[in-house]
């Protein structure tokens, strides 16, 4: 985890000068999907356009964080919330589910295996990660947070260049 890494948020709830959209999901692969697809337009609303390596980041840091949710984290019946809030210079997501007794933890997954690089990802994409026990009931929220480039200013790709590719931007 990256933890050690100066807080992009301050304690003390959303950002004052920022945009928060929070959400309930069922704990299914299609309430995962949803979040991501609705996250990618609050994300592009707020600023952050498609096609650019942060809004791409910042959805595929929703996409594993909501699937985690789904697939260790359900119990019948029961939700998955979710929480992204932007502040001038960064993007904080933040999933709970339910389950207290399944914590997240980065493991090395066999290169042939179809599944456990969903916190590899999330650590190399964004500037720290970590989880707490849920406040308000069992449970557990994992959160992230992702620096956006130079004070929040985002660049869409150019046509033509891979995304993921570095980007520059104009004056």
């Amino acid at each position: 985890m990256n933890s050690e890494i100066t807080p992009l948020f301050r304690a003390g709830g959303p950002a004052a000068h920022g945009a928060h959209f929070a959400m309930r999901f069922s704990s299914t692969p299609r309430g995962a999907r949803l979040a991501r697809l609705l996250v990618g337009q609050r994300l592009d609303a707020w600023g952050v356009p498609y096609a650019c390596e942060a809004h791409d980041a910042l959805t595929l840091i929703v996409a594993e964080l909501a699937a985690n949710a789904v697939r260790h984290g359900r119990v019948p019946g029961r939700d998955f919330h979710l929480a992204v809030t932007r502040n001038a210079t960064a993007v904080r997501v933040e999933v709970t589910d339910t389950r207290a007794e399944r914590v997240p933890a980065l493991t090395t997954s066999p290169p042939t295996g179809d599944t456990g690089r969903g916190l590899i990802l999330v650590d190399h994409l964004a500037h720290r990660w970590d989880w707490h026990p849920r406040a308000d009931g069992p449970g557990k929220t994992v959160w992230a947070e992702y620096a956006l480039p130079t004070g929040g200013r985002t660049v869409a790709a150019p046509a033509g260049r891979e995304i993921g590719a570095p980007a520059t931007l104009d004056p």
